[in-house]
């Protein structure tokens, strides 16, 4: 199978890229803005070879099973500070991966877009039926992430019967986490390595985080199904609350924290307390989950640690 992955610097495409590795069915062809750094990332993570090339270079191979579109931002405060221009861009790269797909109508095409597209406050899980909302009177900067996603969205739905498939990814977690990023996790690694003590808020959350296994079972799932064109929720086998996980990071590294009454986080995506979904429109593809949001994170974490300890 052959894979043109757009945006091939970002985590989530590097995490997949290296899943890919050891299946040697599966050729794939990198783009990027920066494509020294691809070259110079695989040679550093001692991956197979891969055609890379500059977004310029995407479309002169009209040979691609599918497309997988991984451009975006990673960071919340980034895509924050990014506002409405965030907009422009996923745009900018849908364009290119829409004009590619129209000349071969049976190339897949796989768009990486988020869970913030439902909006609202998250009061409660995602299910089925979950409308998705929007102040469109009011927007604030947080809302421009998760519009951009959710009118990329709606161009695809418009576009059936081409198998396009928005693949909603709510929280995310792996062994090359850059610890400098503002997530609850990397605050709580970035504790446990320096060995200091983390002050968290006493909000309750609850999360449902997917790991590069389970993402890269649920792309091969979608890619080896009846094409399809519709948005797919990301979970896994269970989802874990705030209380739970600082126990869980307590009890597996050592975790010193506090409970304070606020925090200074950031989210790109506002406020939410139950970020995740009970939507399983992917287990029609054949995806079953091996990892559950608790066993998941232990597995990817003691792996980052052990790895960041070995480079002191």
């Amino acid at each position: 199978m052959k894979l043109a992955i757009l945006g091939a610097t970002s985590q989530i495409a590097r995490d997949f890229i290296a899943c890919c590795d050891t299946d040697e069915t599966c050729e794939l062809a990198l783009y990027a803005r920066r494509p020294d750094a691809v070259r110079r990332w695989l040679n550093e993570a001692e991956l197979r070879p891969h055609a890379v090339g500059d977004f310029a270079a995407f479309g002169q191979v009209l040979d691609y099973d599918a497309v997988l579109n991984f451009v975006g931002v990673g960071n919340p405060a980034q895509a924050q500070a990014l506002g409405a221009s965030i907009f422009e861009t996923t745009l900018q790269y849908d364009q290119l991966a829409l004009d590619y797909v129209r000349l071969r109508p049976d190339c897949r095409y796989i768009f990486l877009s988020s869970g913030a597209v439902y909006g609202g406050g998250f009061t409660n899980p995602v299910v089925a039926g979950t409308q998705a909302t929007a102040a469109i009177n009011a927007p604030a900067a947080q809302d421009w992430y998760a519009w951009a996603k959710l009118a990329t969205e709606c161009r695809h739905r418009a576009l059936a019967p081409l198998p396009i498939v928005d693949l909603r990814v709510f929280s995310y977690f792996s062994r090359s986490q850059d610890l400098q990023g503002r997530f609850l996790i990397s605050d709580m690694l970035r504790a446990v390595r320096d060995g200091s003590e983390m002050q968290t808020s006493s909000d309750y959350i609850v999360r449902d985080f997917l790991v590069p296994e389970d993402f890269h079972q649920l792309v091969h799932a979608i890619l080896t199904a009846a094409p399809a064109n519709c948005s797919v929720d990301c979970y896994s086998q269970a989802p874990i609350d705030k209380s739970a996980l600082l126990a869980v990071m307590q009890e597996e590294f050592g975790l010193r924290y506090t409970v304070t009454p606020a925090a200074n986080t950031v989210n790109a995506t506002g406020a939410k307390t139950h970020y995740y979904s009970t939507y399983r429109r992917a287990a029609d593809f054949g995806y079953q989950p091996r990892w559950s949001s608790q066993t998941g994170i232990v597995s990817e974490a003691s792996a980052l640690l052990a790895h960041t300890r070995g480079q002191r």
